[in-house]
């Protein structure tokens, strides 16, 4: 029995996974005002509840898997860099199996999501596939072979980072024109808002009284009365989020795009207008390589999956 973790800033999830399915899910408060050897500790303890929940007991676990936010050196568990916790290099892994007797296995939560969607949500029934979560910013992982690609010292899959215009807009990571400045939520929200400056008519305004009232449905809702302000709007997204996904399909060509974050749940609203884009400017057509564009299917819990899968893969 595998247990695993979903790290996050505010709050940590741990399950036990068996069979390919997920126990009882536990939960406890983070913050970055914490030591990480408390952060640890917490985590220690959640292992040891989500056990209990299970029936069971540390000792009958084999291995523990943590998907943590940062730069992660899977190879020793150690988070290298985690900005919002200001972490530098702490040791995560050995802290958390020095606390609980139990191997530690640690990736990134964005591959960790990668994995689980792979192995048991949208991907299952491919064996190469790139995950794509769509939110604040643009994040994602590699699928290759039915095995995570981190890359060299897990540095890699760095998707949000791939510059799809030059010059363009300023990037948080000191970058212009990355994907994730043109194809995150927040791209999107932004998109929305310059589109209802320049026409107060637009339906966009019925769903959004304010430009501060703009969230990710916004534009959706609008679309499927006829407004062609959320039309344009759509397109400049799908046309963004298209040009990444054309070249990591020329550089790792894939079976399978799976699509995760809240606009995802938007199905083919988002998908058709997606493929319609994509499949006419492959380099090698989708009649000799196909190629689906798909909803990641996992949620929240992708994570919990992938962090489960990971241990399992190393151990």
């Amino acid at each position: 029995m595998i247990i695993g973790v979903d790290l996050g800033g505010m709050s940590v999830k741990a399950v036990c996974f068996e069979g390919g399915a997920l126990s009882e899910k536990v939960r406890a408060a983070t913050n970055c005002a914490d030591a990480p050897e408390k952060t640890a500790h917490i985590i220690a303890e959640l292992c040891a509840s989500a056990a209990r929940a299970a029936g069971h007991g540390l000792h009958e676990i084999e291995a523990i898997g943590i998907g943590s936010p940062g730069v992660i050196d899977s190879d020793c568990g150690v988070v290298v860099k985690w900005s919002n916790f200001g972490w530098e290099n702490v040791p995560l892994a050995a802290l958390v199996s020095a606390e609980t007797g139990v191997p530690v296995f640690v990736t990134n939560d964005a591959n960790a999501a990668a994995l689980g969607e792979a192995k048991y949500g949208a991907g299952k029934g491919y064996t190469d596939s790139i995950f794509l979560t769509l939110g604040t910013g643009v994040g994602g992982g590699i699928i290759l072979g039915g095995k995570l690609f981190e890359g060299g010292k897990s540095a890699g899959a760095e998707l949000g980072h791939t510059v799809i215009v030059q010059d363009g807009e300023k990037c948080t990571c000191g970058r212009r024109g990355c994907l994730e400045r043109y194809a995150s939520t927040t791209a999107l929200l932004r998109y929305t808002r310059e589109e209802m400056a320049k026409n107060r008519t637009s339906l966009l305004w019925k769903y959004a009284k304010t430009p501060e009232e703009v969230n990710g449905m916004t534009v959706f809702s609008a679309l499927k009365e006829g407004d062609e302000g959320a039309r344009r709007v759509l397109d400049t997204f799908v046309a963004a989020l298209g040009e990444g996904i054309l070249n990591f399909a020329n550089i790792f060509r894939p079976q399978a795009f799976l699509i995760g974050g809240g606009v995802s749940a938007e199905g083919e609203t988002l998908l058709a207008p997606l493929r319609a884009y994509v499949l006419p400017r492959l380099y090698v057509s989708a009649d000799y390589a196909p190629l689906n564009i798909l909803c990641a299917t996992l949620g929240n819990d992708a994570g919990l999956y992938g962090a489960a899968e990971y241990a399992s893969q190393r151990i």
